[in-house]
């Protein structure tokens, strides 16, 4: 739902790099250019931004019971 804070593999920072990810991604730039570029090189921390997927927006039209 929310990329998380740190990676659940090795531990480093990387919530703070999802907001210039996605903008960059929109604009059209090669994934693979913007993760060089943001110093994600390890496969755990780009796993995680390659299988993120925003539910916040469908999860949040439900309300408790």
């Amino acid at each position: 739902m929310i990329i998380p804070i740190r990676c659940f593999s090795c531990g480093k920072p990387i919530s703070h790099l999802w907001e210039e990810y996605t903008q960059r991604v929109e604009k059209g730039e090669e994934k693979k250019k913007i993760m060089k570029d943001l110093g994600l090189d390890r496969y755990c921390c780009k796993a995680i931004f390659l299988g993120h997927t925003e539910l916040i927006d469908t999860v949040a039209q439900f309300k408790r019971a």
